[in-house]
C-alpha cells in the first residue's frame, strides 16, 4: 500500500472516494507519537471489548478512540484557522475538491 492520497491543502486523506480529516500537521513529533500510541491502544481495547461482549469496556474504549482522534485533530474542532468549512467524511465528488479529484482519475 502506497502513501495516502492527500488533498492539495493537506487537510484530508482520500480513501475510496471519501474525505477523512488528516492529523494536524502543527503537532510536534513527540505529541503526535503519543496520541497515535493512545489511538492504537484504544482500538485494541475496542476489539477486545467486542470479543468479550463487554458493553461497559466498549463504551470506554470508543470514548478513548474519540479522545485520541480529537487530540490528533482528526475530529472535533478543525485545526486550520482560515474559516474554511469541514468536509470530513463527505464524498470527494460532493466537495470543493471534486475537480481536483476528477483530474487525478483522468490522469491529468
Amino acid at each position: 500500500m502506497g502513501e495516502p492520497l492527500l488533498t492539495p491543502d493537506g487537510r484530508y486523506l482520500v480513501v475510496r472516494g471519501r474525505l477523512w480529516r488528516a492529523s494536524n500537521p502543527g503537532l510536534d513529533a513527540q505529541a503526535r507519537q503519543r496520541e497515535v500510541e493512545r489511538l492504537m491502544a484504544a482500538r485494541r481495547a475496542v476489539r477486545a471489548a467486542l470479543q468479550a461482549g463487554d458493553a461497559q469496556a466498549l463504551a470506554w474504549a470508543r470514548a478513548a478512540v474519540q479522545a485520541a482522534k480529537v487530540a490528533l485533530g482528526e475530529r472535533g474542532p478543525v485545526w486550520w484557522d482560515d474559516g474554511a468549512p469541514d468536509f470530513n467524511r463527505r464524498m470527494v465528488a460532493n466537495s470543493p475538491y471534486a475537480r481536483w479529484y476528477e483530474g487525478l482519475e483522468r490522469g491529468g
